[in-house]
């Protein structure tokens, strides 16, 4: 097994002031706990040239125009914040949204989905979808070129971003022309081995994870939906090129693999892995210089889903 990269260690050994486990906690509990905790880890963030709030509804979005993004016609992203369905919100993954406006010159919208237990699958699934819908219906207000629209998001995130793609090559929701799935959840049945791997000692664990599905999923029967679990999908031939960010040691690194080998044998996709890695290391900037790479990367790989980027 890959060791331990340095930086993962620092980060882990930061996460260690006293804290309840996730799985004791309640919802409320575990919120106010990660909104208390995530910022520390992260740098500061970067400036944009514009940031603004809008509503769906009852749903908030976050919306960021990174530097040099054109006016009109900018590409865009819409990027759906992990949290395991229960935690979370636009902010606790701000540093991520405002780095790719910067780096691609593009406009990020990242809804403040509906959480868990309150709102249990497909609830969140359906707020996202709405958010792709109103983006290209208010294209000429947030200045995208509403056939430029990528799908990004990272672990439960990643889950809801794989299947808003699906669900945009079936044509239910509007297209997407690419897909960014950093450490995405993809088998909500928990079986595979890197759950016996990296239960404890890594972060995120095998225990919290039951718990994130347990209030996202408390219908058994719900997991095995593949809009729930996308490496059940029937086929994945069809869907948006496909950039996959994985951690070597992460309890999701199995079903992120083999999601990510679905997808280049039967669509297109490219996965990067960063063996020495934990979950969640792409927000652990102020700990992980690794994530400043994996930014990156993810950068990089949007450019070349859309050949129109200026350069």
């Amino acid at each position: 097994m890959t060791k331990l990269d340095g930086s993962a260690k620092r980060a882990l050994a930061w996460s260690d002031d006293p804290q309840i486990s996730i799985e004791r906690c309640t919802p409320i509990e575990a919120r106010a706990q990660y909104l208390d905790s995530f910022a520390k880890s992260q740098w500061p963030l970067e400036e944009v040239d514009e940031t603004w709030e809008e509503r769906i509804g009852g749903i908030r979005l976050k919306i960021w125009r990174g530097r040099g993004a054109l006016r009109q016609g900018a590409p865009a992203l819409l990027y759906l914040h992990g949290g395991g369905w229960v935690i979370g919100a636009p902010e606790t993954h701000e540093d991520i949204c405002r780095s790719l406006a910067n780096a691609v010159g593009a406009v990020v919208v990242s809804p403040d989905y509906r959480l868990a237990p309150d709102h249990p699958f497909p609830e969140a699934l359906g707020d996202c979808a709405r958010a792709l819908v109103w983006m290209k219906d208010q294209s000429d207000i947030l200045g995208i070129d509403p056939a430029r629209i990528i799908v990004g998001g990272d672990s439960a995130g990643g889950n809801l971003a794989a299947v808003i793609a699906l669900l945009a090559r079936d044509g239910d929701i509007p297209g997407v022309i690419g897909q960014v799935l950093i450490y995405p959840v993809t088998d909500q049945q928990q079986a595979l081995d890197s759950y016996g791997r990296y239960a404890e000692d890594f972060g995120l664990t095998a225990a919290a994870m039951t718990w994130f599905r347990d209030h996202y999923l408390p219908q058994a029967a719900s997991r095995s939906d593949w809009r729930a679990s996308p490496l059940g999908a029937a086929s994945l031939a069809g869907v948006a090129p496909a950039f996959v960010v994985l951690a070597g040691h992460d309890v999701l690194f199995d079903e992120g693999a083999a999601y990510a080998k679905r997808l280049e044998l039967e669509a297109q996709a490219t996965c990067r892995i960063w063996p020495g890695q934990i979950h969640g290391f792409v927000s652990m900037g102020r700990a992980i210089p690794e994530a400043k790479e994996a930014l990156e990367a993810i950068a990089a790989a949007w450019r070349s889903m859309d050949p129109a980027i200026r350069p």
